[in-house]
């Protein structure tokens, strides 16, 4: 790490990005922190682990400001992230696509806003509390593989990379976790957040509901028999199997699961677990911010998901990934990460499966 930075230190208010902050400011960086804002309602208290910040979690991270003695500053992005990660969220739902927020909010807000924002008032780079390694601008994975959250920063550019700092990915959570006792830190032991952090209950179908509305439509086998009827096609995911309502049991009495979502006729189709495999996946144009070799060439295709061993060839406008077995409940929207060994090389949002 280059010394003498000047750093503005992104502090949610957990524990990662406290730790992660007080590091780099012990390396002899001029660091600043900032709290997003990212609520126009924050709720005074969370939800169990839930919730987007709330005012628990600005004050929290103020307080670590303190104890590690730096600046602190809170910035409203709210209309932002309402716009760029929340509305996009709602109308990637409403196409019939699966996207995910916590790649989005990097992508737009954390290394978009938030950091043409620093640069523009003199910072050098931003650093998080993410678990991922980045040596000579290069991302790669965190050595704890449990934690590790390359995938979620897989979209960013060699650019946004070239000015970003992850100072845990040499450390496990656990070691975080006790760093933070050893510096004082009152977060230290505070619950991770689970789920999207704006959905404070949980609930991403009355949350869609609520703001796409109920629309009666069929629920069919591959067939195109109807089985069963839904409130809106936007409630359902690929490889979801809990909550469909089937009135028609399968003939050979196995569970059924969702193998694709028309948004148009509001159709839902279902099937057998088998039907969801998969070998090809299209792509759209992919983001290259890594080395281009192609040893031990593998693809990740949801947050903490499986890796699968793979082929990709580059075509018009997009990209085509080959995998060496097939993989289950793969949905369009979702990012699929490229990874050589431990390191990134590039993403693209999956555009179909087959």
């Amino acid at each position: 790490m280059v010394m003498g930075l000047r750093v503005l230190a992104a502090m949610s208010g957990g524990v990662d990005s406290a730790v992660a902050a007080a590091r780099i400011a012990e390396a002899g960086h001029d660091v600043t922190g900032v709290h997003l804002a990212l609520s126009a309602n924050p709720q005074s208290h969370r939800t169990g682990a839930r919730g987007c910040c709330t005012v628990e979690d600005s004050r929290d991270a103020r307080r670590a400001a303190d104890v590690i003695g730096i600046p602190f500053y809170i910035w409203d992005m709210a209309e932002r992230f309402q716009r760029d990660v929340v509305e996009d969220f709602v109308a990637e739902y409403a196409a019939g696509r699966t996207p995910n927020p916590c790649l989005r909010c990097n992508e737009k807000i954390k290394f978009a806003a938030v950091l043409d924002r620093a640069l523009a008032l003199g910072f050098d780079a931003v650093a998080t509390g993410h678990h991922a390694k980045l040596v000579d601008g290069v991302l790669s994975r965190s050595v704890d593989q449990g934690k590790d959250q390359s995938y979620v920063l897989g979209v960013l550019t060699r650019q946004q990379l070239g000015h970003a700092l992850f100072p845990l990915g040499d450390s496990t959570k656990a070691e975080v976790r006790e760093e933070a006792a050893r510096r004082g830190l009152t977060v230290a032991d505070k619950p991770d957040s689970h789920d999207i952090c704006f959905i404070a209950d949980g609930d991403t179908r009355g949350f869609l509901a609520e703001r796409l509305g109920s629309a009666q439509g069929p629920i069919v086998d591959q067939s195109g028999e109807v089985v069963g009827s839904h409130s809106g096609a936007h409630g359902f995911t690929v490889g979801q199997r809990k909550g469909l309502r089937i009135d028609r049991p399968a003939p050979d009495g196995r569970p059924r699961y969702v193998l694709s979502i028309e948004p148009v006729s509001n159709t839902v189709t279902v099937g057998p677990r088998s039907a969801l495999q998969v070998s090809t996946i299209v792509c759209g144009t992919p983001v290259w911010n890594g080395p281009s070799g192609r040893d031990d060439l593998t693809v990740q295709l949801r947050a903490h998901g499986e890796v699968y061993p793979c082929r990709f060839e580059e075509r018009v406008g997009g990209l085509s990934i080959e995998l060496d077995r097939p993989a289950t409940g793969v949905a369009a929207g979702q990012a699929a990460v490229l990874y050589s060994g431990a390191t990134v090389i590039g993403s693209a949002t999956i555009v179909s499966a087959s």
